[in-house]
């Protein structure tokens, strides 16, 4: 089985310093919805993993958390594409929960929905936590320059072996 794991915020949509709080504030980056297709046309099973603190900081609701993903999958299968599953941490940064981005939980929790090991596996994201969940996991660090990528890319200090493109479009080229 070939799986891909996708930050959401600045790899799939649009990121906002506000969080994304409505259906309506979700929209996705140019070509990203299309490059999910691609994966999902070359047998990639797509998985998201989402850090949504927004829910633990009281900004949203699990309703409306379930309408943004509703959207997101609506959009994605209207090109042809399919994310097979979300996985998402709801707490908040000083929650010391073991699901939060750079921890491992929501990795380990696809690892075992999927019975596989992720080594080598390419994990997407366009933050320094996205990045390093992945080399804990032994995944295939990736970054995009969407989103917070180009400014987790210019502070340095990027794990051994990540690979950098400028879009989830570009990653899927690349794999596909």
């Amino acid at each position: 089985m070939k799986l891909i794991i996708l930050d959401r915020d600045g790899v799939i949509n649009f990121d906002s310093d506000q969080f994304i709080k409505s259906p309506e504030e979700w929209k996705p980056i140019p070509g990203s919805l299309e490059a999910i297709a691609r994966l999902c046309q070359a047998d990639y099973r797509v998985v998201v993993a989402t850090n949504q603190s927004g829910i633990g900081r009281g900004l949203f609701d699990m309703p409306t958390l379930n309408a943004i993903h509703d959207k997101m999958h609506k959009a994605c299968a209207q090109v042809g594409g399919r994310i097979d599953a979300v996985f998402f941490c709801p707490h908040t940064n000083d929650s010391n929960c073991g699901c939060r981005k750079p921890k491992t939980g929501m990795l380990e929790e696809i690892a075992t929905r999927y019975g596989v090991n992720l080594k080598g596996v390419p994990a997407v994201g366009d933050s320094l936590r996205d990045l390093e969940m992945a080399v804990r996991m032994e995944a295939q660090p990736i970054l995009v320059l969407t989103g917070k990528g180009s400014k987790t890319e210019a502070k340095g200090g990027l794990p051994d072996n990540t690979l950098i493109y400028p879009d989830l479009a570009a990653v899927a080229a690349t794999l596909v």
